[in-house]
């Protein structure tokens, strides 16, 4: 991650972690004005209410999943891995979301098609080239690379997805498969390491791989069951999914069935990896995908069974705790920013509002550069076409009130300028003032070194 305009994004907090420090200052503030900080709905129903808690091993954490990184030539460094495999110990039921861009890449057409069976063994994935926009060429390399990782593991070609990520036009090479596939699966471990290292081959501009697992116990014909879930994402620019992130592999070891499966990842993409923008675009090869192996053991679990709840809450902690870092590592990026949107008649508007705001290039620029800028979040709210009286919206930068009932609060610019500094998340919220409906939305600053990586994408 660059460090133009701030010091790097060194440790993802929630919102809930701020500083005992600032918080203290942020209160002060408070006794000043004498005005309240606005009050952020907390999410119920989270994995953490169920007695889960985060643990080790990725997308290797459930039981039943091995994986692995290796460097197969997709790009010239041959210290650079560029291959990941992930595999179930045998065919499961599998649930997957896909990008709706329409320049879909050739692997999201595979992968859509076989993933509506509910029924896989493994996925393969590259780094350095999308295979998007490469006509029949590229269907042809994508299917032939299930081709050899399904002989590899014995099962139908069928039974395998395929993922790419990279440069958009240029096409994709079958080559390095045939000799990195069998290094691979040589490799394949259901270990920590084994899910790092795949987690490392997918990245592209990423600065870091991006992990997360949660393990948590539910009741089964009532018996105790322990039940992991984990995976990990790429992601860093061209990140505005509209239905998942860039490439995201995910596990889980309870019996669900495709239905629950589907069910519980849906939901849990619908409120983390579609929360998240980068630069407002949506990438042609967006996919995520997740193995139910049922190797937690159990009868199965359908989204009508007293433990789907607990079950689909551990997908959507791992979901969000991927997207956040997404947002942490956006191309270029000193801040994560969360923006909150209270007050709005329903949750389609406050959705708007906080992207109008998370997309703004005046607001991103502003936190890179260290101003509180209340006024360009105002402007961003203003312009997008959602109704609302300007003299009933109320603004909290970096939990210090700044605009109550539409009008400029005094702001002690030096304070503005040490919360920035001690924060690497920062928040904004704002209130409408028309209904109920809350949104959230996770993005990045703007800065020097976003321009730098993108200009150079190709060179």
């Amino acid at each position: 991650m660059g460090t133009s305009g701030g010091k790097r994004v060194t440790h993802v907090l929630t919102f809930a972690e701020l500083s005992s420090d600032v918080e203290r200052v942020a209160m002060s503030v408070m006794d000043a004005t004498g005005y309240q900080l606005l009050t952020v709905p907390q999410a119920t129903g989270r994995a953490a209410d169920f007695g889960f808690e985060r643990c080790e091993g990725g997308v290797c954490a459930a039981k039943g999943m091995r994986a692995t990184g290796v460097h197969a030539g997709f790009r010239a460094d041959p210290e650079r891995l560029d291959m990941a495999l992930v595999a179930a110990d045998e065919a499961c039921v599998v649930a997957a979301t896909f990008t709706q861009n329409r320049f879909c890449a050739a692997p999201v057409q595979v992968s859509r098609e076989r993933a509506a069976s509910g029924v896989a063994r493994a996925v393969v994935l590259n780094s350095g080239n999308a295979n998007a926009s490469t006509g029949e060429p590229g269907l042809a390399v994508a299917r032939a690379s299930t081709a050899i990782v399904a002989r590899e593991l014995g099962c139908p070609d069928e039974q395998v997805l395929v993922g790419s990520t990279g440069v958009i036009g240029k096409q994709l090479e079958l080559a390095p498969y045939e000799t990195g596939v069998p290094a691979a699966m040589e490799a394949l471990a259901s270990t920590t390491e084994g899910a790092h290292l795949a987690a490392r081959a997918v990245m592209t501009t990423d600065t870091v791989p991006k992990e997360s697992a949660w393990r948590g116990e539910i009741v089964l014909n009532g018996e105790p069951v322990t039940v992991s879930v984990g995976g990990f994402v790429k992601g860093s620019g061209m990140i505005s999914p509209n239905m998942a992130t860039m490439l995201s592999v995910l596990s889980c070891d309870a019996p669900l069935t495709r239905d629950a499966a589907q069910a519980a990842l849906s939901a849990a993409v619908s409120h983390s990896f579609n929360k998240v923008t980068v630069d407002s675009d949506t990438s042609t090869n967006d996919t995520c995908i997740l193995f139910a192996t049922g190797k937690a053991g159990g009868t199965a679990i359908d989204a009508d069974s007293p433990a789907f709840a607990a079950v689909a809450a551990a997908v959507r902690a791992v979901c969000e705790d991927l997207a956040r870092q997404i947002a942490a590592d956006g191309e270029g990026a000193t801040k994560l920013v969360t923006v909150d949107v209270l007050g709005a008649a329903n949750d389609e508007d406050a959705d708007v509002v906080a992207r109008s705001i998370a997309n703004s290039p005046l607001v991103k620029t502003a936190i890179c550069g260290h101003d509180a800028n209340w006024g360009r979040i105002a402007a961003a709210a203003g312009k997008c076409g959602i109704e609302f009286d300007q003299y009933d919206v109320d603004i909290d930068f970096m939990g210090v009130p700044v605009l109550r009932a539409g009008l400029p609060l005094p702001m002690d610019e030096d304070l503005m300028l040490r919360l920035f500094d001690e924060n690497d998340e920062i928040s904004i919220v704002i209130s409408l003032g028309v209904g109920e409906a809350h949104g959230r939305i996770w993005t990045c600053d703007l800065t020097h070194e976003y321009i730098t990586i993108n200009g150079d994408y190709r060179t």
